[in-house]
């Protein structure tokens, strides 16, 4: 059974089945000194992390990457320019760009576009599969038509949407983001860490369990989904 935990913000910690079997610890964006975040760094001292997936190079995403990095040994995972950072401060990185999947052997990891902004190579989103999960995580981005290729290509089972607005999706973009995408399970994220991206996320599960199959699972800093 896969564990998908929030951290706040943008940032999360999942745990699944790699494809050789065996567990694997996966962080996404991992801004751990977000205002909302459970957690502190200590939290990851003796950890075992296998992958750091950053979706692009803004404070918020790359946040505490570096660090937790240092302290667990994982692997930076991330648009070639921002792996090329990373290994140039003497981390273990591993850069690509959209297209295919990452020739990583233990899960299925494929870059996908976000229409965002970054300094460090093109913002990017994340698919993920393992034997018992596959999510979608959109990082920073607004909508865009070919999210629908990313639900018929991939079918992720859980999408971590952005809802927050000003800076990505809002609430009415990201509901027509999962009529495109199609997922079992909808994971709203990005927003009430400050005042510019307030939003209620109550609102949106309103919304897309209204109009679509999917169910819509809020989860506050701290709480974990599991799946299936």
């Amino acid at each position: 059974m896969a564990r998908i935990k929030y951290l706040g913000h943008s940032a999360f910690e999942v745990v699944l089945k790699g494809l050789d079997g065996k567990e694997k610890t996966v962080l996404v964006d991992p801004w751990i000194d977000n205002p909302l975040s459970p957690v502190r760094l200590d939290y990851f001292k003796g950890k075992k992390v296998d992958y750091i997936l950053v979706t692009h190079d803004h404070g918020d995403h790359l946040g505490n990457a570096f660090e937790i990095a240092r302290a667990t040994g994982a692997t930076i995972v991330g648009v070639y320019e921002l792996a090329e950072e990373a290994e140039s401060r003497g981390f273990k990185s591993i850069g690509g760009n959209i297209g295919g999947p990452l020739k990583i052997e233990d899960l299925l990891i494929v870059m996908t576009p976000a229409t965002h902004s970054s300094s460090k190579g093109t913002p990017v989103g994340f698919v993920v599969k393992g034997q018992d999960v596959s999510f979608y995580h959109a990082g920073d981005t607004g909508l865009f038509y070919e999210m629908s290729l990313i639900g018929e290509l991939y079918s992720p089972d859980v999408a971590m949407l952005p809802i927050g607005g000003h800076f990505t999706m809002g609430v009415r973009e990201a509901v027509k983001a999962v009529e495109l995408l199609r997922p079992r399970i909808v994971v709203p994220m990005h927003y009430n860490t400050f005042p510019v991206i307030k939003e209620d996320p109550a609102r949106f599960k309103e919304l897309v369990e209204a109009t679509t199959p999917s169910r819509v699972v809020v989860l506050r800093p701290g709480d974990e989904l599991q799946y299936p």
